[in-house]
């Protein structure tokens, strides 16, 4: 019998500078990891041999290369995952970061770290990746069907307390209120390096119960937008591994509520974006089911105006119409000062409900009630929701176009492109070119032609 050719491996020179980054030794490390295999009820007899193998390219076999990554996570106070030790051996395919729903809460926190890590590092695939519908569809029928975590505190690393939850929340605040003058062009890279270089360490850290599920709120919370931010910067692609990843975290949390928030008000919206109807009913459909009894008058009528668009987009106006109504008297029950409102939903009035809406009859070719509902959201959006005011003025044009208004629509447009012009915003630039496409036909008015003109001086 022939002998079986003998197959080099490669150095694992990824292990190797982590263990020295962490300053262990072979045996130091052996010893962490047999350490960490006893917690999870294995008889793990590592030496500084067996390390020394794994340096030279050894695979261990079943749950060893998470232990692996646990125990060297420990010891630099972050998270580590099986792909950055070199151990992933084909599961953890760069091009699938942050795609999955995790099955468990340390799959959940390795898979969100590598998206922070490979995001603050431009990875290609990244950036130029795509949207698929059923990306966004598939985590939301997991989250319909799984319940909460049974446990989320963790005993190893740094210390994390109540403390470090309200600063996630006080940074996320004040990330939101940049965002909303400034655009996300200007904020993003500061949320991402945030997330990978101080909320990875909270989230590899040690706390009780309690604490863990408020961590995983916050920082699902702050996920949502840095996702939201990828859509604002025209990276559909990365937005959506954000979202799912945030509606992974919110399950970690226990948070039914955002959960729906996030299929609702994130997924639902990016589908809209890319034109995908029947999707954009189907998320925020999910979001009402999966959250039922677990959210606030205010929320379900951010729901409702959700599947709202998808039934418009789909020309279905009997429907929207119905569900536009839900969408109403759902926020007429909403009371703003009983303080039952969580402060994902706060945001959420008539001002953004007319927005939806006044989306809803530009989509149907409703022209007189989208003006109407245009109107309705500028006169409710302060200045500072600066690209919120930005689109509505767009909406206003659009629909002044719409009713052959050419010469105000050009002077609402103006309007808005003044305002554009402090922002940083892709979202904002998508609007204004569907804007100008709709008012091609009439390319010999003299309005046309100056707005024409004023946005190639901007351009330039």
């Amino acid at each position: 019998m022939a002998a079986r050719p003998l197959v080099a491996r490669q150095p694992n020179e990824r292990l190797q500078a982590l263990i020295q980054e962490a300053g262990c030794s072979n045996a130091g490390l052996a010893r962490r990891v047999n350490m960490v295999g006893a917690e999870r009820g294995l008889d793990l007899r590592y030496d500084k041999t067996s390390v020394a193998r794994w340096l030279r390219g050894q695979q261990p076999r079943g749950r060893a290369p998470g232990i692996i990554a646990e125990a060297l996570g420990r010891k630099l106070g972050r998270t580590v995952t099986i792909d950055e030790i070199g151990m992933a051996n084909g599961k953890n395919l760069a091009s699938g970061v942050g795609l999955q729903f995790s099955p468990t809460v340390l799959g959940a926190i390795e898979q969100v770290c590598e998206l922070w890590r490979s995001d603050v590092g431009r990875r290609d695939f990244l950036s130029g990746s795509t949207v698929a519908a059923s990306a966004l569809v598939e985590p939301s029928r997991d989250w319909l069907i799984t319940g909460a975590d049974a446990q989320v505190a963790r005993s190893a690393g740094q210390r994390v307390g109540a403390a470090d939850v309200e600063a996630v929340k006080a940074m996320t605040d004040a990330l939101v209120q940049l965002d909303h003058r400034f655009g996300a062009g200007h904020v993003r890279p500061v949320v991402v390096h945030y997330l990978n270089s101080v909320v990875s360490g909270l989230l590899a850290g040690s706390y009780r119960e309690s604490v863990g599920r408020q961590l995983f709120a916050a920082v699902a919370r702050l996920t949502e937008l840095a996702g939201y931010m990828a859509v604002d910067t025209g990276q559909p692609g990365l937005a959506q591994r954000y979202y799912i990843q945030a509606l992974r975290l919110a399950q970690a949390a226990d948070d039914r509520g955002y959960g729906g928030y996030v299929l609702a008000a994130s997924m639902s919206h990016l589908a809209a974006q890319l034109g995908n109807p029947r999707e954009i009913a189907q998320l925020a459909r999910a979001a009402q089911e999966g959250a039922r009894g677990r959210v606030t008058p205010r929320a379900e009528a951010m729901f409702h105006a959700a599947e709202a668009r998808g039934h418009a987009l789909l020309g279905d106006a009997r429907t929207c119409q119905v569900v536009a109504g839900r969408a109403l008297s759902a926020l007429e029950a909403a009371d703003p000062d009983s303080g039952d409102d969580p402060s994902w939903i706060a945001h959420f009035d008539h001002a953004y409900l007319a927005d939806e809406l006044a989306h809803c009859h530009r989509d149907l070719g409703q022209p007189e009630a989208a003006a109407r509902r245009a109107e309705e959201s500028l006169a409710g959006h302060p200045e500072s929701r600066a690209r919120r005011r930005a689109i509505g003025l767009i909406l206003l044009a659009t629909a002044q176009v719409q009713q052959r208004e050419v010469e105000e629509a050009c002077a609402t447009g103006t309007r808005a492109v003044e305002l554009l012009s402090t922002l940083r915003s892709n979202r904002g630039a998508d609007y204004l070119e569907d804007l100008q496409v709709r008012l091609e036909p009439y390319g010999d008015d003299p309005a046309v032609r100056e707005f024409g003109e004023r946005l190639e001086v901007q351009a330039a």
